[in-house]
């Protein structure tokens, strides 16, 4: 109706217009006639006054604000229940639907207002676990479409080799690689070298992480220096690539010590690798003495230009390769750990193998547009001590980490003495023994009982106080006694005194 009479209001200003008649006639055929619209004007002519004098806006509304019986009625609820509005609510002949259905509708208007909108107030955790599913898996699939249009548009397989041994901190820091491993959105193999041969411990823990793994012996056992345990793991390294190379794996080769850590930028930024790439790394050596460590930090503080503990390609100023940034360990000379076990600072290799990646066709022997610039696996000595070895000409390294201006990784050795013991897989078989006795025994019926041994100790220390106890009142009592002869000894000698005196 109101719409109706706007257009007829609108089509009678029109003919009228046209008609040529003045304001005045057309006003008196209007709709300010009415006192409402006559007041309205008014009210927006006094409006439009106060605003010049007070210098801001001032609609109207305010009056329908202060002169309002209550402000609840300006916001309607968006959201109502069924039972509010009046509409009947079919409740399902299932029961168990009908248990769910009061969970399901105890949602409350809001009392929250905004502006005009009203904000809907859920209970946390969301009562429906079928939503929550939704919402993870639609998240999910925004994450990959972003990938897919922002990220790497041809992603290749990820081939991580690490060489391990069992030993004390072997499952702490395998367990921390895996998850990492297992949290790289390309596809990954994973190939571990374990020295000794394979055993069933480390089996166990690869098995976990749901890979695709290759798990391979070496023969040699880990030698207990530092210096023979680096060049040991260097001819491991080497034979997880001739593995690479018989299988003819296709991917980026990375070495990924168990005990480093890898940032998950690390694995996007070695796809941007063609043939042989290199990043930064930081070194993380520390020692087991703390007045040593405090001890080096002021020695390595107190040079005018301390080197920062990386070790990665360095560039000029047009991002090209021109060096390389070694660990400095002047500071560690005559300080530096010897035995696995030993107390001083644990020092990497002049280049770790952790801050290189390859492609993966540089070891085959025949393989489209391979460079010339790679030796054959086959002519290499087995002491080598970073993958450069593999390159006739260093230069052609690509440095990636924005030349090498990012640490993506970080090298730690961090390992416990050569005798601790633990438990095989760190599985407690048979159950521990009790050293210190609860306070409170859950079964209040059966009261832990002390070996008989224990008993036999405890009845001797009751006997051994209860004697000491009757030796010393024995005593006691004796000296009470000298005491008071003593006493009497003394006053019977000042008696005859006195009476040899009168």
């Amino acid at each position: 109706m109101k719409v109706s009479a706007l257009q007829q209001s609108y089509m009678n200003r029109r003919s009228n217009s046209f008609r040529g008649s003045t304001p005045l006639d057309s006003a008196a055929d209007g709709p300010i006639k009415s006192p409402a619209a006559v007041f309205w004007l008014v009210l927006h002519g006094l409006c439009c006054l106060i605003s010049l004098v007070l210098g801001f806006r001032f609609s109207r509304l305010v009056f329908f604000f202060l002169f309002s019986a209550s402000t609840t009625n300006i916001y309607t609820a968006p959201f109502r229940l069924t039972n509010e509005l009046g509409i009947p609510v079919s409740k399902p002949s299932n029961p168990v639907a009908n248990l769910e259905a009061p969970e399901l509708n105890r949602t409350v208007s809001s009392k929250v207002v905004v502006g005009r909108h009203g904000i809907r107030i859920r209970p946390w955790p969301h009562p429906n676990p079928a939503e929550v599913m939704k919402a993870h898996q639609i998240i999910e699939r925004v994450q990959r479409e972003q990938r897919l249009q922002f990220g790497v548009k041809n992603p290749r397989t990820v081939i991580a080799v690490t060489p391990t041994y069992v030993r004390t901190f072997q499952t702490l820091h395998m367990t921390g690689l895996m998850h990492s491993l297992m949290l790289v959105p390309y596809d990954l193999v994973w190939i571990v070298v374990e020295a000794g041969g394979v055993t069933n411990e480390t089996a166990s823990i690869i098995a976990k992480s749901g890979l695709r793994t290759i798990h391979t012996g070496f023969d040699h056992r880990m030698p207990n220096t530092w210096a023979d345990r680096h060049r040991m793991e260097a001819q491991m390294r080497l034979h997880a690539l001739r593995v690479v190379r018989e299988q003819k794996l296709d991917g980026i080769v990375m070495f990924a010590d168990d005990s480093n850590m890898h940032g998950m930028e690390l694995f996007d930024e070695i796809q941007n690798v063609k043939w042989f790439g290199a990043v930064s790394v930081g070194i993380l050596a520390h020692s087991g003495n703390p007045d040593e460590s405090s001890g080096l930090i002021q020695k390595v503080e107190g040079e005018e230009n301390p080197s920062m503990p990386i070790q990665g390609p360095a560039c000029n100023a047009s991002n090209k390769l021109a060096g390389w940034h070694t660990f400095n360990t002047l500071p560690y000379e005559g300080r530096r750990a010897t035995y696995i076990d030993d107390r001083a600072t644990v020092l990497p290799s002049k280049l770790e193998w952790a801050g290189f990646v390859l492609n993966s066709r540089l070891l085959w022997k025949e393989a489209n547009d391979k460079p010339e610039w790679v030796k054959d696996l086959d002519k290499l000595d087995q002491d080598i001590e970073s993958p450069l070895s593999l390159l006739n000409n260093p230069s052609s390294v690509e440095p990636l980490g924005s030349c090498g201006r990012q640490v993506l990784l970080w090298w730690l050795r961090v390992e416990a003495r050569a005798d601790s013991k633990f438990p095989p897989r760190w599985i407690i078989d048979p159950p521990l023994e009790i050293t210190v006795p609860a306070k409170r025994s859950p079964w209040p019926d059966a009261p832990p009982e002390l070996p008989s041994n224990e008993k036999a100790v405890i009845g001797d220390q009751d006997q051994m106080v209860k004697h000491t106890t009757k030796t010393r009142s024995s005593r006691s009592k004796r000296s009470r006694s000298k005491k008071k002869l003593e006493a009497r000894v003394v006053e019977t000698q000042v008696s005859a005194r006195h009476s040899d005196h009168n």
